[in-house]
């Protein structure tokens, strides 16, 4: 999600199921729920673990403070978030630090950069949900390593009433009346959203997948004519008016507008017609979560028709949405309310995703520092 320190390292917790010894070593190895006889089964056992560390879920990211009320509601398990506002990197390093201890996180939400860094590297347990089959291919990684869970279109958000005349495309960007007003959610080089905005950017200056130094170079532009403004861009930020015009995912923006209506904020939103980038985040399974049957049932919920919905709910594409468009499953007001958007998008590969994030770390801080 977006950019945070990681809290500092410390001894596991001795409160009913945050112990290191509390898993099923069953429900660990598990790669589907009939693994364990089946999903009563695995309810069971996650009800035994009494507990899912989940990490950088902000509340208001996709709808994820009703997704987790709900959970908990469902199931009687106790949702511990960790680092609301942490980003894909520090979720990865919380994996690696706490591995052993029982506040590790059970169950991961990753930029699609990040989920195959993480697969590659060995950090997720495999895992395969009762609907996998409806999950796209190209959509999850064949083995269960990750998957993705819900998606949306990088978009342009606009305090109406701060700025005169709101842009509409990355090109109007770099207008001098936007000067230190346009920001972006994190740092790319570590959250999912900011990468996704410079993908945008790159594929609105002549770049593409296999490119992604022109979206480097439209930042260093943007930064060096005093229109970047390297505030991270939050809720909090966006109600108070310090970043005015916004890069970020449009479920994120549309959640903005509906949010800050009664609070006098004209929050517009435009999909750019020069940069229309597309992505979806993944989910994936901590390989030593201390929950492991709560991390697997976590998924189940998700991967329902009520955890889509759920989703939906808050204004994101959920990669079930084609099937449940299909079997009628999918709320249609919900799906009515979702930002409009022209054409079928297109997707970057997994070896372009990976090839983009080792240009951006190598070149990104000397293109907006100083």
């Amino acid at each position: 999600m977006t950019t945070s320190v990681i809290a500092a390292c410390g001894a596991a917790p001795t409160t009913p199921g945050g112990g290191t010894e509390s898993g099923d070593s069953k429900a660990a190895s598990a790669t589907s729920a009939q693994d364990l006889g089946g999903l009563d089964k695995l309810v069971d056992a996650a009800k035994k673990e009494g507990q899912l560390n989940t990490i950088a879920l902000p509340p208001d990211w996709a709808n994820y403070g009703e997704i987790i009320k709900a959970f908990e509601a469902k199931y009687g398990i106790k949702v511990v978030n960790d680092n609301p506002d942490g980003s894909s990197q520090d979720e990865i390093n919380a994996v690696k630090t706490l591995k052993g201890q029982g506040r590790a996180p059970d169950v991961l939400d990753l930029g699609s950069a990040f989920a195959l860094s993480g697969a590659q590297e060995g950090l997720f347990a495999p895992y395969k949900v009762q609907s996998w089959d409806k999950i796209p291919d190209g959509q999850k990684e064949p083995g269960g390593a990750w998957f993705y869970d819900y998606g949306g279109y990088v978009s342009i958000g606009c305090d109406a009433k701060r700025v005169k005349s709101c842009p509409e495309t990355f090109a109007d960007l770099l207008k001098p009346e936007y000067k230190g007003k346009v920001a972006l959610n994190g740092d790319p080089t570590k959250a999912g959203a900011a990468f996704a905005g410079v993908y945008a950017a790159s594929l609105a200056n002549q770049g593409s997948f296999d490119d992604i130094q022109p979206g480097i170079d439209f930042f260093k532009k943007l930064k060096q004519n005093g229109n970047f403004n390297p505030v991270e861009a939050t809720p909090a930020t966006v109600e108070k008016g310090e970043t005015p015009i916004t890069i970020d995912w449009d479920y994120l923006q549309a959640s903005y507008a509906k949010e800050f209506a009664s609070k006098g904020v004209d929050w517009k939103i435009v999909i750019p017609s020069d940069g229309q980038y597309a992505n979806f985040y993944s989910q994936a399974i901590n390989k030593w979560a201390p929950h492991p049957a709560a991390a697997r049932l976590w998924q189940e919920f998700l991967y329902s028709a009520e955890g889509q919905n759920l989703w939906l709910k808050g204004y994101a594409r959920p990669v079930l949405l084609p099937s449940m468009q299909q079997d009628g499953s999918a709320d249609a007001a919900l799906v009515a309310q979702l930002p409009k958007v022209e054409g079928t998008p297109a997707f970057p590969t997994p070896d372009q995703v990976n090839k983009a994030k080792e240009v951006l770390a190598s070149g990104w801080g000397a293109a907006v520092s100083g």
